[in-house]
């Protein structure tokens, strides 16, 4: 075996060797700063696992994050060709993150409670890009700023996102453009504060559900829209489901009520007018 593997690579002229002033696959990752970014505060072994899952979620959610905010930036363009491939990488960076609770969901509830007290109040409801994640969607929450105040940076970033419009809001200015009739209130409305569902909106939708080919690329934001949310709830739904069977209906260790708060955001809709739509086309 080993006289192939030789044969195989001889083979291969082309594959360099010499890094001594090049740099490498490590080099361009960070890796050294990457896996060693691993601390755990307990000897358990199964703390390598919740430290690992988390950080890959929050490295997927850079990402939704990065293709977020240029979406809407194109969107703005009116290029929504390039907004949906954006967002359609989205939902398959989601589907990712959803599966991660799989990997997570093989900690038993004796395992986790072997280092729990370890994480103090740490918790992913203290999460900054997954608030930032919110943010750009349109879903605002004044207290969540709170968290940040002593992060500067961060409090920085969360506040412009705060302040700024979600992806739902540009693509509700994007039927307006189109010369569907939206309430001056809508178009004009705080950003800061989290979207309310409004009849013009619905009727604007409704209208191009009812005539997809005048309104072709509308269509095809609303479905990508439509793809965002639905994962975002799966995400959710996994998450509720992973922390009732590990720790069941204790408080979390940030303080939320854990199981109880993770169920109530389940009724939350981003989107609502494109769920609405759906019983009347």
């Amino acid at each position: 075996m080993t006289d192939k593997k030789n044969r195989v690579f001889g083979s291969e002229d082309g594959i360099y060797t010499d890094f001594k002033e090049k740099m490498t696959y490590g080099d361009y990752l960070q890796l050294d700063t990457l896996l060693t970014s691993q601390k755990r505060l307990s000897d358990h072994h199964d703390e390598m696992l919740f430290i690992i899952i988390h950080q890959v979620s929050e490295l997927w959610l850079k990402l939704i994050i990065h293709e977020i905010q240029a979406a809407i930036t194109s969107i703005q363009q009116g290029n929504f060709q390039a907004s949906f491939k954006m967002l359609a990488r989205v939902s398959r960076t989601q589907s990712q993150i959803i599966q991660a609770w799989d990997v997570l969901s093989t900690l038993t509830p004796a395992e986790y409670m072997e280092f729990r007290e370890s994480l103090g109040n740490a918790s992913g409801f203290q999460s900054y890009q997954y608030r930032l994640v919110e943010f750009v969607l349109g879903y605002k929450t004044p207290y969540i700023l709170k968290i940040y105040e002593n992060d500067p940076q961060f409090h920085q970033t969360l506040e412009k996102a705060y302040h700024a419009p979600g992806l739902y809001d540009v693509a509700i200015q994007a039927l307006a453009d189109h010369g569907l009739s939206i309430n001056t209130d809508i178009l004009q409305r705080d950003f800061s504060k989290s979207y309310e569902k409004d009849t013009s909106v619905e009727q604007a939708w409704l209208t191009v559900y009812q005539n997809t080919n005048k309104y072709w690329e509308l269509y095809q934001l609303a479905e990508k829209l439509v793809d965002i949310e639905d994962w975002f709830q799966q995400w959710r739904f996994r998450h509720m489901k992973t922390v009732e069977r590990i720790i069941g209906f204790k408080t979390g260790t940030g303080g939320s009520s854990g199981v109880h708060y993770l169920k109530k955001v389940l009724e939350h809709y981003f989107f609502p007018e494109l769920w609405a739509i759906r019983s009347k086309i």
